[in-house]
């Protein structure tokens, strides 16, 4: 079981390197975000945001509203100092925590291994969605190299990543499965909220 005191100090001691050290591919998080549904006047919730690695993406879409939420003091710490912009704001907390709604894309990007309640995550995440709004968990790497990454100093604080299939049916308990990719470049799940 992943103890979240744990998980609050691995990634507050990763957090002054992390910029450094985090590897992009434009191409796939580009793919990423257009499958998230992230363009102009977006409300984008995201959830293990660190230092905020995606918000330039977000802004460059013209999204109207940014809120990051991550559990790590120094990741919240460093990604405020990073945007002072209006319409981009950070929330040091759990994001089982988070009670605000009406979000029209709500991203979890290269952490959702790190979350000891996955089902209890895309069941309260989906909760948080506008009608219409797309909930997507993705990494910008295969499964078999998050999982290997993973085996490494982040052990502790890892579930590993389960089959994108596996996900796909846990989002179709809440949402409408739009995408489900799992291959040697990336892993992304995404799902949208029902009209009702």
């Amino acid at each position: 079981m992943i103890d979240r005191k744990e998980v609050i100090e691995f990634f507050d001691s990763c957090a002054p390197g992390w910029d450094a050290a985090s590897e992009r591919n434009d191409e796939v998080i580009n793919a990423i975000l257009d499958n998230a549904g992230v363009g102009p006047g977006s409300r984008v919730l995201d959830v293990a945001c660190g230092t905020g690695v995606l918000v330039p993406d977000y802004l460059a879409r013209e999204a109207a509203c940014v809120r990051g939420v991550d559990i790590s003091p120094e990741m919240i710490r460093i990604a405020s100092s990073k945007f002072p912009q209006k319409n981009v704001g950070f929330v040091c907390g759990d994001a089982m925590d988070i009670a605000e709604g009406g979000w029209d894309a709500i991203v979890v990007y290269n952490a959702f291994p790190h979350f000891p309640d996955p089902k209890g995550l895309i069941a309260h995440l989906s909760g948080l969605l506008a009608a219409g709004g797309i909930l997507t968990v993705a990494h910008g790497a295969s499964r078999e190299e998050i999982d290997s990454h993973h085996r490494g100093a982040a052990r502790h604080v890892s579930n590993g990543l389960m089959p994108a299939e596996d996900l796909a049916e846990m989002f179709s308990e809440h949402l409408d499965v739009t995408a489900v990719i799992s291959d040697d470049r990336m892993y992304q799940v995404a799902g949208r909220k029902k009209n009702l």
